[in-house]
């Protein structure tokens, strides 16, 4: 599979509980050592509840049965997230979203990853954005020191 496989779109209610899963799979796999505040049970109704009925939900659906395979969040000018399932890592997938959160906020973006995301680092600098700020996790629930980015073009 790659990424061409893969069709980015918006998320539907229908979608919510599979973006979770992504979510859930990813955290774990790219962040072993943070803990996470809340059960699968809650995240998953965070998505259901919060996340997708927002609307700036996208999912990235593969093709052949994978079913969602990746989901970013757009607030605004915000990339509040961007989760790949773990084997769907280093396909191009993320490149795609961050191009598409790019075109639908052309004047810049602005994003939170904490600093022990190294691989995330790389990744957000790579497509031209810049730390900004580090602090040392006060302001989010996992209290996990974090680094802001941000994107102009």
């Amino acid at each position: 599979m790659s990424a061409e496989r893969a069709v980015l779109r918006r998320a539907a209610g229908s979608d919510s509980r599979a973006a979770a899963d992504v979510w859930l799979r990813s955290f774990a796999a790219a962040l072993p050592t943070v803990v996470r505040p809340r059960s699968d049970d809650e995240v998953r109704a965070y998505f259901r509840d919060v996340v997708v009925p927002r609307g700036g939900t996208w999912v990235a659906e593969a093709d052949g049965g994978s079913g969602i395979v990746g989901v970013m969040v757009l607030d605004g000018e915000v990339l509040s997230q961007l989760y790949l399932d773990p084997d769907w890592r280093g396909r191009g997938l993320g490149d795609r979203f961050v191009a598409l959160a790019k075109e639908r906020s052309p004047r810049g973006l602005s994003l939170w990853t904490f600093q022990v995301n190294e691989p995330a680092h790389r990744f957000y600098e790579r497509h031209g954005f810049v730390p900004v700020e580090h602090t040392d996790g006060g302001g989010n629930e996992e209290r996990e020191p974090d680094v802001r980015y941000v994107w102009r073009p």
